[in-house]
């Protein structure tokens, strides 16, 4: 605990200090989570506040105890400056991906609802309600839409959840500092690729390059494959690695040159 760098120190408090205000209402989080571009709420400042936000405790703790574990040696290597620049270009380069795959996402359910709008019926309401809301809806209402196709105000009513469904998830908003985390995770396994972690799910030992490479196929595969309900930005994650590996080579292509 008192090894703890200055920048990591820094990164930490403001972390949690931030949570601390969203958790009691001093200000509403939906202002500096990130939205879509095309959403009404949003806002050019939260592709950098969403960085400082957190989901609930759990959250906060995952991202905040990585940064505490592996943040400090990456802090002494490379200095405070350069370690808080990797911090926030990786956070930014995270949140980049993220928009460019959930802009794609959008588009694809926006298809999907308008086509059913136009052509309603009882098995693409029951497609797009599996495919795209994990709350669940009334069961009885798609037995009944079912046995009567044809009545205007199940067909109504359908439409007006499908409306329903697509505007939460447009306007469902990424934040965290997993983009981050996740490029710093990438980075200690390029840089110290044979340190031994103890994990503690898996009480064995197990490089660091074979640690990131398991989490970062784990993540790419849920990313693919995201099912109703999963909140997690997987692609934010992709992201943070992605630009991390692209940021380290750049250094140390520079540094070489350097010397």
């Amino acid at each position: 605990m008192f090894n703890i760098t200055p920048m990591v120190r820094n990164l930490l408090i403001i972390n949690v200090v931030v949570f601390i205000l969203q958790a009691n209402g001093v200000f509403d989080y939906r202002q500096f989570a990130l939205h879509h571009f095309a959403s009404d709420y949003f806002q050019p400042v939260q592709i950098f506040t969403h960085m400082f936000l957190h989901g609930g405790w759990a959250h906060l703790f995952s991202n905040m105890f990585s940064l505490f574990i592996f943040g400090p040696l990456l802090e002494r290597f490379w200095g405070s400056q350069r370690f808080l620049a990797f911090y926030l270009i990786t956070g930014l380069g995270a949140s980049m991906l993220y928009s460019g795959v959930r802009a794609y996402e959008l588009n694809t359910i926006e298809t999907e609802a308008v086509q059913y709008i136009e052509n309603p019926t009882p098995t693409g309401f029951y497609n797009f309600m599996e495919s795209h809301y994990a709350g669940g809806y009334e069961k009885r209402f798609a037995i009944e839409y079912q046995r009567n196709p044809d009545n205007e105000g199940y067909i109504s009513e359908s439409k007006k959840a499908v409306r329903a469904v697509f505007n939460q998830t447009f306007n469902m908003p990424m934040l965290g500092a997993s983009g981050a985390v996740f490029g710093i995770l990438m980075a200690f396994g390029m840089l110290f690729p044979n340190l031994e972690l103890f994990l503690l799910f898996l009480p064995i030992p197990i490089k660091a390059k074979y640690f990131v490479l398991l989490y970062g196929g784990y993540e790419l595969y849920a990313g693919f494959n995201r099912i109703p309900g999963d909140n997690v930005a997987h692609f934010a994650h992709l992201g943070g690695m992605l630009f991390a590996y692209i940021l380290i080579k750049m250094w140390q292509r520079n540094d070489y040159q350097d010397t």
